[in-house]
């Protein structure tokens, strides 16, 4: 039996090394475009089930995925394609509030525990200046919604409802819940 995390994200790697469990890496190629016309929140779960699904494993092994996206004023914010888009996006989301939405997936033979984190976040007002400053340290580029809030973006942040983990990419809280009940074993050698 083996833990699988289906992501090459740092962050989620990261973030995994918190439940003091051995894991491997297997990165799912799929599409992961969202239809803008369905609920964010289904999507985003849509999305990180897909991965899950495309990663191959044997029976027994329990498979992870999460896909994390950035919604404010109804838009999905993914990564950004340039720095032109990081600025609109930032832009957008200064001085606003907006969510950050984490679909996870959890998979181990045949079952499957799927579900969508939430957190409301408010940015104060940001500055050209500090928009530019902020993407010429190439932090936003690979990340949902222009920002890490675990890197620069924490000085934008002003307040914060929900799993400060869900908004680097991986709500671990309810992963746990969610390995105590599929994977009991894991979390026990875990204690």
């Amino acid at each position: 039996m083996q833990l699988i995390l289906a992501s090459q994200s740092p962050r989620r790697r990261e973030l995994m090394g918190l439940f003091r469990i051995p894991f491997v890496i297997r990165v799912a190629d799929i599409d992961e475009s969202m239809d803008p016309n369905k609920s964010a929140r289904e999507e985003v779960a849509r999305v990180s089930r897909a991965k899950a699904e495309a990663v191959p494993h044997d029976p027994g092994d329990v498979v992870i995925a999460a896909d994390t996206i950035v919604v404010c004023g109804g838009q999905i914010l993914g990564k950004p394609t340039d720095e032109a888009d990081a600025y609109r996006m930032l832009r957008l989301l200064s001085g606003r509030d907006h969510q950050v939405m984490t679909g996870l997936t959890v998979l181990r033979d045949g079952r499957c525990e799927v579900c969508t984190e939430i957190t409301d976040i408010h940015f104060r007002e940001l500055t050209d200046g500090e928009i530019y400053a902020y993407i010429a340290t190439k932090e936003p580029m690979d990340k949902a919604g222009s920002y890490g809030i675990q890197g620069g973006a924490a000085l934008f942040a002003e307040k914060m409802h929900g799993d400060y983990y869900n908004v680097m990419g991986l709500p671990v809280c309810r992963l746990g819940q969610i390995l105590k009940t599929i994977a009991p074993e894991l979390t026990e050698e875990s204690q």
